[in-house]
């Protein structure tokens, strides 16, 4: 039943045909206002000022025939639905009005039209039916005009692609992209273009998808018409069925970004090539100072790659073992401030002398904290000398408070410097150095970090020096 009060318009010069149906409304408790006229004239006059819901118009009136009204007339009241009567029967002007845009026919008759809320019901029902089916249509089509004037006009490349790859609709940038014109394109597979070595990750990046509100974006070559490769920015969309939520069509965009990737590319080689030259030069600083304190020549190759060993067993990553590299190269850095007379005395030093011997971390630190590069690196150069109690130096630091790696490389560079000859002495025997450590675990050094240490070596089987 209805349930909104409507406004129905009735043109019917019949009083006792027009009481009969305004009193079907009334008894049937419809929330409807029924507004009669009695000519086609008086329709036209009401309809310049009010928009009825529905027209029930008798067929023959004093001033015409009723089909004046329906839309084959192009008059205004033709967006409204229309029932028409008559009393008598006819089937030719049935069809003929049913064709001209009438919702319903009746034939007159004491019945039908007490049936007639019944039928003005379903007339209102059908029409905004109707309406709606139109305006979706309506919204479609605007839709994909909007969808081709966009691709048309784009610089990108729109498509779309069935679920096999088939291309069913290419932009025209398809020709300043890819050389070819959108003809040459549709009905081929989307694939043909794509360079063989991504064809996998660009076939499973388009139809690989569940949501069609995901938008997600690949990089792939693609292969020119005149040979050559260019770089594509592809985004995708999966289109759904709504009842079996399967994917029924991919719409895509792509632009050229072969510009960006020759520049990403020169941007990564200099970048290497300015890494490479950093780690020449701290190579270089590194054998610089080996000629100048000979009595360590070797040592700090040697802790640097006895450090990365262990700290790779433990799990640093890549990265962090690069920076781990450069600071092991760089713990003794600090050293070349310290005077000839100092680093290359060949007796023991005065106390005076270690107080200057002492601050060689905190050089390193000055010396290096200005080369943003190797900021991450600077733990072992300044912290390689901390010890576990508190007794190290330049800064006291105790137990967890030095950095871990520095930790590590304290036990390592003990290691190495008690298992080598110097000229003031020989090297100590390898379990003698064990002893050592096992020794000043807990005090000089990290207990556990010792732990880890003496298990790498020993399943290493590393060679005594």
């Amino acid at each position: 039943m209805l349930e909104d009060q409507i406004e129905i318009l009735l043109i019917e010069d019949d009083d006792a045909h027009a009481e009969l149906i305004q009193r079907a409304f009334e008894d049937q408790g419809s929330p409807v206002y029924i507004h009669r006229v009695k000519s086609i004239a008086e329709a036209r006059v009401y309809r310049l000022t009010r928009e009825p819901a529905l027209i029930i118009a008798d067929w023959r009136l004093p001033d015409g025939e009723s089909m004046e009204l329906l839309p084959d007339q192009h008059d205004p009241l033709l967006s409204t639905p229309i029932i028409l009567m008559t009393s008598y029967g006819n089937e030719k002007i049935a069809v003929e009005a049913l064709k001209s845009g009438a919702l319903d026919y009746v034939v007159k008759s004491p019945e039908s039209m007490l049936d007639m809320p019944h039928l003005a019901e379903k007339a209102i029902e059908q029409w905004l039916g109707h309406n709606e089916k139109v305006r979706i249509q309506d919204a479609l089509t605007e839709r994909e005009a909007q969808f081709r004037l966009l691709a048309e006009n784009a610089s990108d490349m729109i498509s779309r692609l069935s679920t096999d790859g088939t291309i069913l609709y290419i932009s025209p940038a398809s020709e300043s992209l890819l050389g070819y014109s959108p003809e040459e394109l549709t009905g081929t597979s989307a694939l043909n273009f794509v360079h063989q070595e991504d064809r996998e990750v660009v076939s499973n990046h388009f139809f690989d998808k569940t949501d069609q509100d995901e938008i997600n974006t690949v990089t792939f070559r693609a292969i020119h018409k005149n040979g050559e490769l260019i770089w594509l920015e592809t985004s995708s969309r999966a289109i759904l069925d709504p009842k079996t939520s399967k994917i029924i069509e991919v719409q895509i965009a792509s632009r050229d970004i072969t510009e960006r990737k020759n520049a990403e590319k020169e941007l990564q080689t200099a970048h290497n090539n300015l890494q490479e030259a950093y780690e020449r030069t701290i190579e270089g600083w590194v054998r610089a100072l080996d000629l100048r304190d000979r009595e360590t020549e070797g040592h700090t190759q040697r802790v640097t790659e006895l450090t990365l060993k262990v700290a790779k067993s433990i799990g640093y990553t890549e990265e962090e073992l690069s920076h781990i590299r450069r600071g092991a190269l760089l713990h003794d850095m600090g050293k070349m401030a310290i005077p000839d007379e100092i680093l290359q005395k060949p007796g023991p030093l005065t106390e005076e002398e270690w107080k200057v011997m002492r601050r060689h971390p905190e050089h390193a630190n000055d010396m290096l904290s200005a080369i943003s590069y190797l900021h991450p690196a600077l733990d072992i150069p300044l912290y390689h000398h901390e010890r576990w109690d508190g007794s190290g130096y330049p800064r006291g630091l105790k137990g967890d408070a030095i950095p871990k790696i520095a930790r590590l490389f304290a036990i390592i560079d003990v290691w190495d410097a008690l298992s080598s000859d110097r000229p003031y002495r020989k090297k100590m025997p390898r379990a003698d150095v064990i002893a050592y450590l096992q020794e000043n675990a807990g005090h000089l050094f990290d207990p556990d970090l010792i732990n880890v240490f003496l298990s790498v070596i020993e399943s290493e089987a590393l060679p005594q020096k």
